[in-house]
């Protein structure tokens, strides 16, 4: 049993490290897009997208796969626990990079649709005037443009962060929880080894509830006594 559990455990590792080697192949595929992007989505710049999702999604499921095997074995080892959060951490890094290369290729892309965008609409206001206006309104006209494309960045940049640091809280919470999971079972290995172990930790519960319980009815007796003198 414990030398399928190791096989399994290889296994998988074996593919998490693989499907790490291909997004990172990938990235540099689709950094090279983010230079001079085309005014609408390329073929090879969706099926890069499309491909480096699934392969996030196939990662996050391995991953997922190497916890249920951690918590399968009551005696964790140290070593695959570490290995499992490293794996975390480079899935995390990595969909920070992607964020990173996407909401650069958009602002070039919509720096590049704007700017020939307000270049043709000068072009067709001048022609409809017959000569058109004089340089000092269509410099302010230019410069209102920019001003919008610079608050559009901004904009970008700011959902860019915000999602950023979602990435890293989520992956924070779930390495707290695959931690504590990992504590939680080497108390219970400790414990049942130890005799009498297990019979102080009820009284320890079956203290605190009662506490607890106490707790509320003083609470509830203080909310009486109050309502009741007013």
């Amino acid at each position: 049993m414990t030398t399928a559990i190791a096989d399994n455990w290889a296994q998988t590792r074996q593919k998490i490290r693989s499907l790490e080697n291909q997004t990172e192949a990938l990235f540099q595929t689709y950094a090279h897009l983010q230079n001079n992007p085309a005014p609408q989505p390329t073929p090879e710049e969706t099926q890069t997208t499309t491909r480096l999702e699934s392969l996030f999604d196939e990662r996050e499921a391995l991953n997922a796969t190497l916890n249920r095997i951690l918590d399968s074995q009551p005696n964790t080892s140290t070593t695959k626990l570490q290995n499992l959060l490293r794996h975390r951490e480079i899935l995390t890094e990595h969909r920070r990079e992607y964020t990173r290369i996407s909401s650069s290729i958009a602002t070039a892309r919509s720096r590049a649709n704007l700017t020939q965008s307000v270049r043709n609409d000068i072009s067709a206001y001048h022609s409809a005037q017959d000569g058109g206006r004089d340089r000092t309104a269509e410099i302010e006209e230019e410069e209102y443009m920019l001003g919008e494309r610079g608050r559009l960045e901004d904009s970008l940049a700011q959902v860019d962060s915000v999602i950023s640091r979602a990435y890293e809280v989520n992956d924070s919470l779930t390495q707290q929880r695959i931690m504590l999971n990992h504590v939680g079972r080497r108390i219970q290995s400790v414990a049942g080894r130890i005799p009498g172990i297990n019979k102080l930790m009820e009284k320890i519960n079956t203290r605190k509830r009662r506490d607890s319980v106490i707790l509320a009815v003083l609470i509830a007796f203080c909310v009486l006594l109050i309502w009741w003198m007013r």
